[in-house]
C-alpha cells in the first residue's frame, strides 16, 4: 500500500483547473439539454437512419479491426523483423493525424481517381467514396489503431514458456496461437474492440471527407449532429448526450485495462 502524502498545493490547483476544463463542456451540454423533449427528439426518423447507419459502420469496422488487428498485433509484439518501429508508427499515425487529413488521404489512394481506388473501379467495378463501405473504410482507418495497440500490449507481456511448451509437444504455430495466445489475451482483445467501436462510432472528420454525407448511407450520428447544430440544436445536443454516454460507458468499464489494474 502507498504511503499517502500530502498533496503540493500547486500540483492541487493545477489538476483542478484541469479537471474543470475537461468536465465544463460536458455540465454545459447537460444544463442546456432539453430533458421534457429528449424522447421526442430521439425518436425522430432522420434520427433513427443515423443511429442505424452508425451501428452498421461502427460494428463492420470493429469487425475490420478483430480480422486485420489481431495477425498486426501478434507481428508487433511477437516477432522482430527490420522496420518493426516504422510499422509501429504507421500504425498508431491515425491516433494523432487529424481525422479530415485521413479522408482526404483515404480519397487520393480509395478515390475513383486514387492510386488502388482506380484499379478497383476499372477491373471489379468497386466505388468505396460516398458510399456506405467508404464509411466503414474512414472508421476502420481510425478505430485500427486502439485495436492493434492494447492487444499488442497485453501479448507483449506473455511469458514465452507456455508457447515453448505447446510447440515442444508437438503443436502448430496456428494451434499454439489459436489455443494458447488468444485465450491469455482474450480480456485485451474484448478491451480493444470495445475501444475501435467506440472509437468508430464517434468519427466525424475522415468519414464526412471520404464518404460524404448521405441520409441513410453514410450519415452518422457524429455528422447528424453536425447538421443539426444549424437547424436543430436540441436534437444536437441530444444525440451529443448518447454519445459523452456511451464514451463514458465504455471507459469506465475499461479504465482498468487503461490503467494496467484496476483500483
Amino acid at each position: 500500500m502507498k504511503a499517502v502524502t500530502r498533496a503540493p498545493a500547486p500540483l492541487v490547483v493545477a489538476a483542478t483547473f484541469a479537471v474543470v476544463l475537461l468536465v465544463l463542456p460536458v455540465v454545459g451540454l447537460l444544463q442546456r439539454m432539453p430533458w421534457s423533449a429528449l424522447d421526442d427528439v430521439l425518436g425522430g426518423e432522420a434520427v433513427a437512419d443515423a443511429i442505424a447507419v452508425s451501428l452498421v459502420v461502427s460494428l463492420s469496422a470493429t469487425g475490420v479491426c478483430l480480422v486485420l488487428g489481431l495477425p498486426l498485433a501478434w507481428i508487433l509484439a511477437c516477432r522482430t523483423f527490420p522496420g518493426r518501429s516504422a510499422v509501429r508508427a504507421l500504425v498508431m499515425l491515425p491516433m494523432v493525424l487529424p481525422p479530415v487529413v485521413g479522408g482526404t488521404a483515404l480519397l487520393f489512394a480509395l478515390g475513383r481517381r486514387g492510386l488502388v481506388g482506380q484499379r478497383l473501379d476499372d477491373w471489379f467495378g468497386i466505388t468505396l467514396p460516398f458510399t456506405t463501405a467508404g464509411a466503414i473504410v474512414a472508421a476502420s482507418f481510425v478505430a485500427l489503431p486502439f485495436f492493434v495497440v492494447t492487444v499488442e500490449a497485453a501479448m507483449a507481456q506473455l511469458d514465452d514458456r507456455y508457447t515453448e511448451t505447446a510447440s515442444s509437444l508437438g503443436a502448430r504455430p496456428w494451434t499454439t496461437f489459436v489455443r494458447v495466445t488468444l485465450p491469455m489475451v482474450r480480456p485485451a482483445i474484448v478491451a480493444g474492440a470495445a475501444l475501435s467501436w467506440a472509437r468508430a462510432l464517434g468519427e466525424f472528420g475522415a468519414t464526412i471527407t471520404f464518404a460524404g454525407d448521405s441520409p441513410g448511407r453514410t450519415r452518422t450520428l457524429p455528422i447528424e449532429i453536425f447538421v443539426a447544430l444549424e437547424t436543430d440544436p436540441e436534437r444536437a445536443m441530444a444525440l451529443s448526450l448518447v454519445l459523452v454516454a456511451v464514451s463514458l460507458t465504455v471507459l469506465i468499464a475499461l479504465r482498468g485495462r487503461w490503467l494496467g489494474t484496476a483500483r
